[in-house]
Formats: structure tokens, C-alpha cells, sequence
């Protein structure tokens, strides 16, 4: 098909497509027309606005989701990972409805914080000793600021495609992004990457990696590429934090037991509050003694809900009872399963469409070829947004992006479903996908 006319018919479909969701999500769409006289184009998260207009919740219970107007879908977006105990989870409601019986805002120490700690620590060697924040975000920032500390230098080296929060996205300009002097790698380039840290040996404080690039497409950095940045920064006393905000769901212990690296420190943060704001960085005594209120050398980090009762008591309670190692890795074999069975189909049906990922999370992209780096991934947003919108008219909730977080209450039926309706999506549309 010449490439003028599958962009006409792409287009058309979407258009369709499009007409088919505003007519069956009137009270979505009028929710957020409303919401806009308040919140700036309706939207308080940016990742979760689409066009042309984003389906709102009113409830959620186990693996599913219902909409304003009655629809209920199989979530498989999983809140971009942090809603791994689903949406319902009854020890995660029994620890939170426990922690709000016996108030809130205390102001001072709690029964859950070292027992949620130690309970971290235990799955993590790099981890001695750990702090709580309330975002990945901020978990990020306070193991960038510690490691300049520490270290005396000022250079955060990171990858391109990364995403360590709001103000620290390297996915493209980052006009937000704290001014810290960056040096930028490009990821899975063990050699280069190697090369760079050596140039700039003297300067550099930290580099900081996600093991996996998430928000980029679910894209495994190689364990050449990861044992690279060990082997560099360990020779030149440089911190290199793993950020597992979103990937310490992998593996009882995270990439880093995959692998079998340490890094100096690693952040966290989604699902490990059950639900609730969380986040925390922790690593070697090196870097976290610091943080002793009585050592003569002290940093301070204060928080006012760092250590939030309803997040410490839910959080401890998914770790301790429902997360627990054997689920971690029986959890994480179907979400592997899952991406086999996507791609068997796509090889199938030849269609120029992948599954990348580990374990139980995953992204579908549009197009062949082997994906090691974000500049591998080819933009396809018609596609994208014509697959979300038809998944979701076959009852599945996924992203935009084509990022899928497989929650714990998912059944094999669901998985099988989600497969099938893929399946009739493609004989749907295959013209345009081939």
C-alpha cells in the first residue's frame, strides 16, 4: 500500500474511531469539559490525558475499572505500575481501614516505618539503611543531592530516554528538569557510555540508570551495558543509583538481583504504598549515615508525610503478605508469558508490531527491527492511539503509549482475553498494520 494512502486510511480509521468513543462516553466527556474551568486543559497528570478526551473513573474493585458512564474495563495499565495490588486488594484495605481507625497526622514516629524498612532492606542488598519520601520523584532527587554531597562533585551523568520524574525526564528537552549539569549517554551503549564516564571522571557525582527504560518503552538495558557502569564507577568512586521506582516489582530483589549488580544506591516509589503516595531511596552506610540526626556530619531531610501511617501500614502489610517473593516471581513469569503470546501472534499475522519488557511489564510498539535504545523506537501515534481506543471498545484499559502493567488479581482468562482481542483487532485493521 503506498505510503500517501495508508496515512489516509489510518487516519480515517482513527477518526472513526474516535467518533465511536464520544458517542459512548458522554458523562467522560462532559466531565472533562467541566474540569477545565479549574485544572488546566482539564488535567492535573499529564500522562493521562489523551485524545480526545480521557474516560474518567468512579470505581475500581480487583482488576477492574467502571467509567462515568457505566463501562467496565479489565485494567491492564495498572496505574503505570503502581497499582500492582489491583484496586482492592483486602489485606492492603485492612491495613489502610486499621491505619485511619487510629488517626492520622501524628507528628512523630509510628509502629510501621522500620517494620515497612526492614522489610525493603531484606529484598535489597544495596540497600543498608533507607529513607521514606512520598514520590519517586522526590526519591530521585534526594539520591542525586546526596550523591553531589558525598562525593564533592556536581555532574549527573544520565541516559537519553531516561525518566526519573517530573522534573528530571530526559524523553526529550526537559524544560522543567532540575538544573543540575547533566552529561547525557546513549542507553545500552556499554562502550560509549564507559568512554564518557572516563572523560569526565573527575566531575561526575552519580549516574543514574533505570534497568529497564520504562516510560520509553518497556526497552532492558543489557547486562553488558549495566555491568559497564559498575565496573566504571566503582573504579572512580562515582555513586550509580538504579532507579526501581518502577522495576523493583521485576524480582523479589528487582533487576538488580536479575542481573546480579549492586549499585550504591536505589530509589523506589509506585505500588511498594499499596496504593498511597510513597517513595524512599536507600543504599550503602557511604552515602545513608549521613542522614543520622546525631552524626556530626548530618544531612537533614525533613518530609511532613514521609512517613505517612496510612502509606507505612498498607505498604508493610503488601510487602509482608501479598507481594511476597514466590508471587514476585510467579507474577512476573506470566506477565513473560504474556509477552510471548503477543509476539507469537504478531509474527503470525506479520504485522509490524512487538512486545519489549520484562517480566510484568511490558509495551507494544508499531513496527519490526530490534528496539536496544530510545532512538530505536519509530513514532507511530495514529496507531497508537487507534489500538487504546479499540482496546478500550473491547473492554481493556491500556495507554496511550502501549505501556501495560499487569496488576496481581489478573486472572488467565483476562490474559487470554486481552490476546484475543488483539487478535480481532488486528483482523480489523491488519491493511494498516502489516
Amino acid at each position: 500500500m503506498p505510503e500517501a494512502i495508508e496515512r489516509a486510511d489510518l487516519e480515517d480509521a482513527l477518526a472513526d474511531c474516535e467518533l465511536r468513543f464520544a458517542a459512548a462516553n458522554p458523562n467522560s466527556e462532559r466531565r472533562h469539559h467541566d474540569s477545565m474551568s479549574a485544572l488546566p486543559g482539564g488535567n492535573t497528570r499529564t500522562g493521562l490525558h489523551y485524545s480526545p478526551f480521557p474516560i474518567a473513573f468512579e470505581s475500581g474493585e480487583a482488576q477492574h475499572l467502571t467509567d462515568f458512564d457505566g463501562h467496565v474495563y479489565t485494567d491492564f495499565l495498572g496505574d503505570y505500575s503502581a497499582g500492582l495490588y489491583g484496586h482492592s486488594n483486602p489485606t492492603i484495605m485492612a491495613a489502610a481501614r486499621n491505619a485511619l481507625d487510629r488517626g492520622l497526622v501524628f507528628g512523630g514516629p509510628n509502629e510501621h516505618e522500620a517494620d515497612f524498612a526492614r522489610l525493603l532492606k531484606a529484598r535489597f542488598p544495596s540497600v543498608d539503611l533507607l529513607r521514606f519520601t512520598n514520590s519517586g520523584t522526590e526519591a530521585n532527587l534526594m539520591a542525586m543531592v546526596t550523591a553531589r554531597e558525598v562525593t564533592r562533585r556536581d555532574h549527573i551523568f544520565v541516559f537519553s530516554g531516561g525518566y526519573h520524574g517530573s522534573v528530571l525526564n530526559f524523553r526529550g528537552d526537559g524544560p522543567l528538569n532540575v538544573p543540575f549539569p547533566y552529561i547525557v549517554g546513549t542507553f545500552n551503549d556499554a562502550e560509549g557510555s564507559y568512554d564518557a564516564i572516563e572523560r569526565n571522571k573527575h566531575k561526575i557525582a552519580a549516574v543514574i540508570v533505570e534497568p529497564m527504560l520504562g516510560g520509553s518503552g518497556a526497552i532492558p538495558g543489557s547486562t553488558d551495558f549495566l555491568s559497564a557502569l559498575r565496573d566504571v564507577t566503582t573504579k572512580h568512586g562515582i555513586a550509580l543509583i538504579f532507579d526501581e521506582v518502577m522495576t523493583s516489582r521485576l524480582a523479589p530483589g528487582g533487576i538488580q538481583e536479575i542481573v546480579g549488580i549492586v549499585p550504591d544506591m536505589t530509589t523506589f516509589g509506585k505500588y511498594l504504598g499499596g496504593g498511597f503516595a510513597f517513595g524512599a531511596f536507600g543504599g550503602s552506610l557511604e552515602f545513608m549515615e549521613r542522614y543520622d540526626p546525631v552524626n556530626r556530619r548530618r544531612l537533614d531531610h525533613p518530609g511532613t508525610f514521609n512517613n505517612n501511617t496510612m502509606t507505612m501500614a498498607a505498604g508493610a502489610a503488601g510487602l509482608r503478605e501479598v507481594f511476597t517473593p514466590n508471587v514476585a516471581v510467579s507474577h512476573n513469569l506470566r506477565g513473560d508469558a504474556l509477552r510471548n503470546d503477543l509476539n507469537a501472534l504478531f509474527g503470525k499475522r506479520d504485522v509490524a508490531m512487538q512486545a519489549t519488557g520484562i517480566g510484568s511489564l511490558l509495551n507494544i510498539h508499531f513496527q519490526r527491527g530490534v528496539i536496544t535504545d530510545v532512538s530505536d523506537v519509530v513514532p507511530q501515534d495514529p496507531k497508537r492511539a487507534l489500538f487504546q481506543l479499540a482496546m478500550m471498545e473491547h473492554g481493556y484499559y491500556v495507554s496511550r503509549r502501549g505501556y501495560l502493567s499487569l496488576s496481581l488479581p489478573l486472572q488467565q482468562s483476562d490474559l487470554d482475553g486481552f490476546v484475543g482481542a488483539v487478535g480481532e483487532l488486528i483482523d480489523q485493521y491488519w491493511p494498516l498494520l502489516h
